[in-house]
């Protein structure tokens, strides 16, 4: 076995069993907090918990302050404590522990808890998936990806009836993993047409307290080869934010005209592109190039996704930078779900050149792939791993890749989340640092999203005058 399959595998194993949690109706695992029968078995029907326009003090949070450095290098990541007033969905107010806060206030104890950014999966498909029922294993593929297109023809209309309950459990599960920002793939084909998406639409409706989103609308069987392009501009009129693609050259058998009629659709709705992107070598790239041109001919700048880009694992030295500076320059961004297979993405040189990148889980269980558990932040430790961002600065950077470029400390170790102002979208962890969180995986014990308690539990205290405690 390869040292990368070997990781691979290990961090799969590792991002399950690192987080406490129960065992749904498939017998996969889930988090304890995304269950709502175990939270009511532990909080009771009744117990108090933040909500939507709540005002609350969250007492006794650990928040990242600073780096400490021993000759030069960064070797610990420096805590505080406080005490933080949340008003609808906004921080007012962050305190020192000592401080005294008002009586009659609802209260509840973090109890020294890291506080972090909540995390945001960038491609995952909520709309197709076994999760929630009886196990499947992934289909057999022999002739790639024109098998599963085929086996999808029937797949999706034995899923469709119960497609809205599926992704309602799908949001629970990365929901319980601190993911608070969705951006959704929904299948726009002549199988379902515009079906998926209505349930998906309801679906994320019953959730709208609790998780944002965007949906990209997907042409999973060709944009021109399933003549799916008058059923996207349909999708468009119902909630659709990003226009979809997929392989032009591959599956699609037109390079140039795929990618047009995706980029004139992006521009008569005023919407953006999120292309799935698995073609390697030659055609990948030309592909890659070839939107390049056309984002910047149709202005838009700023509103590109490429999901995958495995093809720019191939560029030669000094092109990989070249194509890097391109993709900043207009930013385009990459989705990329770190894959471990024979070509590793360059996603640190990417980085470098200032290439907006993201992560996201894409397959959750499915006729793709059974490997995804929901954890965006295992994502971030699978490429800190990889890439060797194994020192406390690295793995705190790393941080990042699962936030959308949030990170309690800058560069330079200056604090600059979370400040008043913010949203109070956040998840709190028993860890010390952002480090030991990438690194160890911890329960995610609450997740905020706009102040609202989305999954996980707080301790409801009295309010009262804190005592003078130093910690």
């Amino acid at each position: 076995m390869s040292r990368r399959k070997f990781i691979g595998n290990v961090c799969k194993i590792g991002g399950a069993s690192a987080v406490l949690g129960v065992t749904d109706t498939m017998g996969l695992f889930m988090p304890e907090t995304a269950s709502a029968d175990a939270e009511k078995k532990k909080t009771g029907n009744n117990a108090k918990k933040p909500g939507k326009n709540s005002s609350y003090m969250l007492l006794n949070v650990r928040l990242e302050s600073g780096y400490k450095y021993e000759g030069g290098e960064v070797v610990a990541t420096e805590t505080v404590w406080r005490n933080i007033h949340i008003v609808k969905g906004i921080i007012t107010n962050i305190l020192d522990t000592k401080s005294p806060y008002g009586q009659g206030i609802d209260c509840y104890d973090a109890k020294g808890m890291l506080l972090l950014p909540s995390f945001r999966d960038m491609h995952i498909h909520l709309d197709k998936t076994f999760y929630g029922g009886p196990w499947r294993a992934a289909a057999t593929r022999k002739n790639g990806i024109f098998d599963m297109i085929d086996l999808e023809q029937s797949l999706l209309l034995e899923l469709l009836p119960t497609a809205q309950e599926r992704a309602e459990k799908l949001i629970e599960l990365i929901l319980g993993y601190g993911s608070t920002y969705v951006r959704s793939h929904c299948n726009i084909d002549p199988v379902v047409g515009l079906k998926n998406l209505e349930k998906l639409n309801r679906a994320l409706e019953n959730y709208s307290d609790k998780i944002s989103h965007e949906i990209v609308g997907f042409p999973q069987h060709g944009l021109l080869r399933s003549n799916a392009e008058g059923l996207i501009r349909d999708a468009m009129h119902l909630g659709v934010t990003h226009v979809g693609g997929l392989d032009p050259t591959k599956v699609d058998g037109d390079m140039e005209k795929s990618l047009q009629t995706m980029v004139q659709i992006a521009v008569d709705y005023k919407a953006g592109i999120d292309i799935h992107l698995h073609e390697g070598g030659e055609t990948g790239i030309k592909a890659i190039s070839r939107l390049a041109d056309l984002t910047e001919e149709a202005g838009l700048q700023g509103k590109v996704t490429i999901s995958h880009a495995f093809s720019l694992a191939s560029l030669a030295d000094g092109a990989d930078i070249e194509m890097a500076n391109r993709l900043a320059s207009l930013g385009i961004s990459i989705a990329s779900t770190v894959p471990m297979g024979k070509d590793v993405m360059p996603i640190p040189l990417l980085q470098k050149q200032k290439v907006n990148v993201m992560l996201g889980n894409d397959s959750i269980t499915d006729h793709w792939s059974p490997f995804g558990i929901g954890d965006t932040l295992q994502k971030a430790h699978l490429a800190a791993d990889l890439y060797g961002w194994s020192n406390e600065y690295d793995l705190s950077r790393s941080l990042s890749l699962a936030t959308g470029g949030i990170t309690p400390l800058n560069e330079s170790g200056k604090q600059i989340w979370p400040k008043v102002g913010d949203a109070a979208t956040a998840i709190l962890v028993p860890a010390s640092c952002s480090a030991e969180a990438v690194a160890r995986l911890p329960k995610r014990a609450a997740v905020l999203h706009k102040g609202t308690l989305s999954s996980g539990s707080l301790d409801s205290v009295k309010s009262k005058t804190p005592k003078f405690t130093i910690h």
